[in-house]
């Protein structure tokens, strides 16, 4: 079964939390709020968009690079989680 299949809800409820994100930047133009208050909520939206990205980036390394069934060696692993570290501060 793939990751996002497994992880469904759980990827779905962070999709919501993306869309009232966005909702959100409408709102606030539609609005005509201060350009730095939409800014604000535009790194928002961003963040949760790159966060929903690393979430399924580390299931992908998880289940499809280093796969859990053949037991990876501690140098497999340690070198997946350096990865998934990476992308997590690189989405920051």
């Amino acid at each position: 079964m793939a990751h996002t299949v497994r992880d469904k809800k759980k990827l779905l409820r962070r999709v919501q939390r993306v869309i009232g994100q966005v909702e959100a930047v409408k709102r606030s133009l539609e609005n005509e709020d201060d350009c730095a208050d939409i800014m604000q909520v535009i790194s928002a939206a961003h963040g949760a968009m790159a966060s929903l990205m690393a979430e399924v980036v580390e299931g992908h390394v998880r289940y499809h690079m280093v796969d859990p069934d053949r037991r990876p060696t501690s140098a497999e692993a340690r070198a997946a989680q350096e990865l998934i570290d990476v992308v997590r501060a690189y989405v920051r």
